[in-house]
């Protein structure tokens, strides 16, 4: 496991950005940042991205007086798709697209960076509770959804399948279903399994769970072989009781950033990074996975360096 950074170390090397100086407290910022216009890139609309979207840029537009837009998209490679065109100003991404750029038509003239980690993501391999399927291996030859188009998930779904000697083309019955359309799938019979990437709990996945009993398979077996290949995911527990499940699960988590690209504005990054560190419990009161963004944490964001505005914020924020 790759050690996180501490404040203090990143910090160290931005002594160019600290020295803009005087524009420490949260009134500076919005004076840094009012009137720009900001699109945030989210997700579908029954899962984390998008309800802590709704949080973000409605304290965006209060504290900060930004023009604020929600976009909906498939998921975390959409969302780099929408920073590149420019049709996005800022987007939530799990670390691992972010990192590998997969994404097709990204622009080297827009390279990405980060504004802050927020919440991470566990993996969910969610199957009717009283399915055969006990493990990764028996997805063979099921109907399965393995995430939708330009998701984050169908990033990581055929990294997992391949731990066990899957592929989604050739050894499943495998669709490609966003969120919602994948609880309506297996509430109907007509998938056998699904895969999402999302915080705990899901929406989505807590209310299918209230109409129809769920397990989560255990992925303890495929953890190592898959941070071997891919050291950027961990390991991550599913607590008892979570979606009805009478034990806890082991699965794999990423951790999810708020991207930018280089070409935003120092002033308007360091603005919407200083909200996000002051305005944690709008995060926390929106989504249950918006308890664990800690401002503590937040500078963690590598692979993807921190944008020069971010790296501001955070010196300019108290010692949490």
């Amino acid at each position: 496991m790759h050690p996180l950074p501490t404040r203090r170390s990143v910090l160290a090397g931005a002594g160019g950005v600290v020295a803009l100086g005087g524009l420490g407290t949260l009134a500076g910022c919005a004076r840094d940042a009012g009137g720009a216009h900001v699109a945030l890139a989210t997700g579908a609309a029954a899962g984390v991205y998008h309800r802590l979207g709704a949080a973000l840029v409605d304290v965006w537009r209060t504290d900060l007086g930004a023009v604020t837009e929600l976009l909906e998209s498939q998921g975390s490679v959409d969302n780099v798709g929408m920073l590149a065109s420019g049709l996005a100003d800022v987007a939530f991404c799990a670390v691992d697209v972010a990192a590998d750029g997969a994404v097709d038509g990204a622009r080297p003239d827009r390279p990405l960076q980060a504004l802050a980690r927020v919440h991470d993501d566990a993996i969910h391999v969610v199957v009717p509770a009283g399915s055969d399927i006990r493990r990764l291996a028996d997805l063979r030859g099921r109907r399965v959804s393995v995430g939708a188009p330009n998701s984050g998930v169908l990033v990581i779904a055929p990294r997992l399948l391949a731990t066990v000697g899957l592929f989604p083309e050739t050894d499943l019955a495998a669709s490609h279903l966003g969120l919602g359309d994948s609880v309506a799938a297996l509430r109907a019979g007509s998938i056998d399994a699904f895969f999402w990437s999302g915080g705990v709990p899901t929406t989505g996945v807590d209310e299918l769970a209230r109409q129809v009993p769920v397990r989560l398979l255990d992925l303890s077996e495929q953890v190592d072989a898959l941070r071997r290949g891919y050291p950027v995911y961990d390991v991550t527990t599913v607590p008892a009781r979570t979606y009805g499940i009478a034990e806890p699960v082991t699965t794999v988590s990423v951790r999810n950033v708020l991207l930018t690209t280089a070409r935003m504005a120092v002033p308007t990054a360091r603005g919407l990074t200083r909200v996000l560190l002051d305005r944690v419990d709008a995060l926390a009161a929106a989504d249950a996975a918006g308890r664990s963004v800690d401002p503590r944490t937040a500078i963690g964001t590598q692979p993807v360096p921190l944008h020069d505005g971010a790296r501001a914020a955070f010196a300019d924020s108290k010692p949490y």
